[in-house]
């Protein structure tokens, strides 16, 4: 969330029912080509959690019958605005996933199924400025730069990896592929605060272009546009409640996020959908570094896709 005040979100516990038949999903032969198609596909999912969004902030798919992957992903992340005087504004992401396709390795006579287990950590930071375009409006575009690292930490039987010590393998048994971003954002910002009620309204466009270095090997080499869309909005207003001598609030909350580039289609879908409503408790009567704390439950919902999360947010 990007606020005059420093927030920081953190999105937990989300599950997504995913429709059979995720584009990354597939069973593969262990051939460079293969490796090489689910590679960009983990390459352009690291572009899901290179900016805050809480459609993409927790997302988690189970495996099922139709062979689809497990995939897990949560992420950390804010942005502030220093001051109105010098309204230089920061932000920073930090997010986890863990990918775990299926593949099948065959010497032409025996097929072996091979779980692999790729974990993925990128961070993300950007720096803008706040130009004001009319009272409560601001635009702000940015800069931003991104690290990405995948990790396989699967564990293949000894005897199959002596018999087969292709690059295809050697990456599967524990590769390496990091990879770095540059690009930009352009934001929209409103912000209408009243006692009585609080609005907040974002659009932003993002493109930040992904490139891997340093790949244990040449199966697994590429680049990915990580572009989005995103629609955010929060209405904020007293319940009548108070507690720390301040008053309680009720959050609601709506969100689309629109993919496009290469994270077109890489789960399945083209957008997503959040409804949220929570509370805000606010302690700024007191001397403590939080200002307000949120918890916000959100459904999730797009093109063969639903689940919830729960978020929590502090301000600082």
């Amino acid at each position: 969330m990007t606020k005059s005040k420093a927030t920081v979100a953190l999105a937990l516990g989300a599950a997504c029912a995913l429709a059979p038949g995720l584009a990354f999903g597939q069973r593969s032969e262990t051939r460079g080509v293969n490796l090489q198609k689910a590679a960009n596909a983990v390459l352009s999912m690291m572009g899901l959690m290179l900016t805050p969004d809480v459609t993409t902030g927790s997302l988690s798919f189970s495996n099922d019958a139709t062979g689809n992957p497990d995939f897990s992903m949560t992420s950390l992340g804010g942005g502030f605005t220093t001051s109105r005087g010098f309204p230089l504004y920061l932000e920073g992401t930090a997010g986890y996933s863990r990918y775990d396709p299926t593949f099948i390795a065959s010497d032409g006579v025996e097929d072996r199924t091979i779980p692999v287990k790729w974990n993925v950590v990128t961070v993300t930071g950007g720096i803008g400025w706040d130009f004001p375009v009319a009272t409560d409006l601001v635009l702000r575009p940015m800069f931003n730069f991104s690290y990405g690292s995948l990790a396989s930490d699967t564990s293949l039987a000894a005897r199959f990896i002596e018999a087969r010590t292709d690059a295809t393998l050697e990456f599967l048994q524990g590769g390496k592929l990091e990879a770095y971003g540059l690009g930009g954002s352009l934001m929209l910002d409103y912000e209408y605060y009243r006692p009585w009620y609080e609005i907040d309204v974002e659009l932003r466009y993002t493109n930040i272009h992904l490139k891997s270095f340093g790949a244990t090997s040449t199966a697994v080499q590429g680049a990915s546009d990580a572009q989005t869309i995103n629609l955010w909005t929060r209405w904020r207003a007293p319940t009548g409640m108070t507690m720390l001598d301040r008053p309680v609030r009720y959050v609601l909350e709506y969100v689309h996020t629109r993919f496009l580039g290469d994270l077109d289609g890489v789960l399945g879908f083209d957008h997503l959908n959040s409804v949220g409503a929570g509370l805000e408790l606010d302690t700024s009567k007191y001397d403590t570094i939080v200002s307000r704390a949120r918890v916000v439950a959100r459904y999730k919902f797009g093109d063969n896709v639903k689940g919830w999360s729960l978020g929590f947010a502090v301000s600082f």
